[in-house]
Parts: structure tokens; C-alpha cells; sequence
């Protein structure tokens, strides 16, 4: 795998400011999904307090889907630039404490749309082991449905969501979802499906102006309550073959991530591909462009995610959320 140069870790460039990490964010990642954290984002990076705040944080907990979120969960419902400001000024020591505590676990079930003709290539029966899987909604892409244009996907339980996606170019769009016969998760801090508390922080990740994310999110969690996933407390480098020596040997291993290599260092995301390779797994990465890299890999003209299969081959260009995937065709 090879290095990354650009300093980014968990959506920061370590090498600018605080206030202009949040205004790339505003102008880069929200501005059409979510006006109001669009301005939110502009707003802290002029507010001197908020950024003195967040630079008090360690550089990993200062990115903006944390702080907005821990906002989101304190005060009840997602703040403006007044409400976090003022919460800020009285609860500063409360807000840095969630922040510290939580992570941006985002377990947006849709991206199961973008992994599903990558997993169906792979011969079966499959056994997943998802990295980074917070509640495990993205470990059940066999039990969701799936609309690719027009195109349905059944998948095996009638009452879990329709997953849709907008395809491009030659996306291999499968017949029917791939069989599943072990599944297993891997996380610093799994979130359980029947917690409460724990739904409520998920909720509290999702952008304002998203409604269509939030219907999803419940009735993926009570699919995820009714075949509800093993997710199993660890490091992704010293517990991943502790956790895949359970799969069944008579079926294929995919090891697969979403956003997750992007908030460890170099060292540890290239330890992390020995052990994959170790285990000689098929391994799926959908992570920002960059995370890792590729010669010649290109970049999505509509930015997201790359889809790369075993660290070396471009799959697709996906959207971060899952509402489209596009086919590489080199």
C-alpha cells in the first residue's frame, strides 16, 4: 500500500489551520447535501472561541461531523452557530468530554449499495468481516434490497429498507444478493442496536436537510435487531486475525471497510494490509481518495470514495453515503 503524503487523517489536513480544515469542509463536503451545516462549518471557522476550543482537543477529535454531532447530542437537536457557540462558553467541559468519549461511527446502511457488485463478484458462500463497524448495519448486505436505476435486488428479509443507488458506466449490478454464512465486526467501540443511547448518537451523526438518512437509519436498525451481527471490541491490526479465525473454512473471507483507514496513521493502515494479506482474504476498501493510494488511479470527477479491491485494483468511484457508484473502466 503505498504512502499517502498528504497529512489528512479522519477528514483534516494536519498542514492548515483548524478554520480553514472547516471551511474546506463547508464548501467541499456539505454545501449541497446540508446547507445548515454548510453555514455552521463557516460560521466556526470565524469563531474565535469555538476554534480555540477545538485546538485545546487532540488533532484527531476536531473534526466537524464530531464536534456537530456532540452538539447535536447535548443539546437536543443540531445547533446553529449561536446555540454552539453559547454551548461552547457554558459547557465546554461537558462538550470536549463526549468528544473525547465518542467517535464518528456514521453506519449509513446505503453504502452496502456501493459494496454489493464488488461482494458479488467474490465466490461464495461469503464470510464478512467488517472493520471499523460501529453497529454493523453495513454488515447485512444480504438482508436489505436494493433499486439501481430501476434494476431490484432482492435481498433476504422483505421488511428491511430499499437500499437505492444511482448507477455509472458498466457497474456489474448482481441478479440477487451474494449468500452470506458468517458474519463478524471489528471495532475500538461497537455501538449495540438495541442501546438506546447508542441509536441516539447515530442519529445525532446525521446531516440536517437528510430526511431520506434518518427513515433509513431506523429501519436498518431494526433490521440489524432482527439478525443482529457479532461485532467484537478491538484493534484492527492486533485483534483482525483473533476475529477471522471464526469463519468457516469452506467459505470465502472479504475483509471490507468504509471510512475507517483514514483516521489511523501510515503505520498502521500498512500493518493492517499484512495481516489482510496474511490471512489471504479478498479485501474491499472504500475510503476517501488518497487513504490508499493508487498510480494512475485517477480521481472521480464528482469526488466520494474509491472502491479498491486487495490494495491494488480501482473498482469503482463511490459516493460517500452510497447514492451512486461509478464504474472504473480502465
Amino acid at each position: 500500500m503505498a504512502h499517502d503524503e498528504s497529512g489528512a487523517m479522519a477528514g483534516l489536513d494536519a498542514r492548515v489551520s483548524t478554520a480553514e480544515n472547516y471551511r474546506r469542509f463547508a464548501r467541499r463536503e456539505v454545501v449541497q447535501a446540508s446547507p445548515q451545516y454548510a453555514r455552521l462549518a463557516e460560521a466556526v471557522a470565524a469563531d474565535e472561541r469555538v476554534v480555540a476550543f477545538l485546538e485545546s482537543l487532540p488533532q484527531e477529535k476536531r473534526q466537524p461531523n464530531l464536534l456537530f454531532a456532540a452538539a447535536a447530542y447535548l443539546l437536543g437537536e443540531p445547533a446553529d452557530a449561536h446555540t454552539l457557540n453559547r454551548l461552547v462558553a457554558s459547557r465546554r467541559d461537558e462538550l470536549g468530554r463526549v468528544m473525547r468519549t465518542r467517535r464518528t461511527q456514521t453506519n449509513e446502511a446505503a453504502r452496502c449499495a456501493t459494496l454489493l457488485p464488488a461482494l458479488a463478484m467474490v465466490p461464495g458462500p461469503l464470510a464478512l468481516l467488517e472493520v471499523g463497524a460501529s453497529a454493523g448495519l453495513t454488515l447485512l448486505p444480504d438482508r436489505y434490497s436494493y433499486d439501481y436505476a430501476g434494476h431490484r435486488v432482492e435481498g433476504t428479509d422483505r421488511q428491511a429498507p430499499v437500499l437505492y443507488c444511482q448507477p455509472y458506466g458498466p457497474v456489474p449490478v448482481p441478479g440477487e444478493t451474494p449468500g452470506v454464512v458468517w458474519r463478524a465486526g471489528l471495532d475500538l467501540n461497537p455501538l449495540d442496536v438495541n442501546d438506546a443511547d447508542d441509536a441516539r448518537w447515530l442519529e445525532c451523526l446525521l446531516w440536517p436537510g437528510e430526511t431520506g438518512r434518518w427513515r433509513r437509519l431506523h429501519d436498518a436498525l431494526a433490521t440489524a435487531r432482527r439478525c443482529t451481527p457479532t461485532i467484537r471490541r478491538g484493534d484492527l491490526v492486533e485483534d483482525l486475525a483473533t476475529v477471522a479465525a471464526d469463519a468457516p473454512p469452506e467459505a470465502t473471507l472479504v475483509v471490507y471497510h468504509t471510512a475507517v483507514l483514514a483516521y489511523v496513521d501510515y503505520d498502521a493502515r500498512q500493518a493492517f494490509a499484512d495481516k489482510v494479506t496474511e490471512l489471504g482474504a479478498v479485501w474491499l476498501a472504500n475510503e476517501a481518495p488518497g487513504v490508499i493510494a493508487l498510480a494512475g488511479g485517477g480521481r472521480s470527477p464528482t469526488g466520494g470514495f474509491e472502491l479498491i479491491r486487495d490494495g491494488t485494483q480501482l473498482l469503482a468511484h463511490t459516493d460517500s453515503h452510497g447514492a451512486w457508484i461509478n464504474w472504473h473502466t480502465a
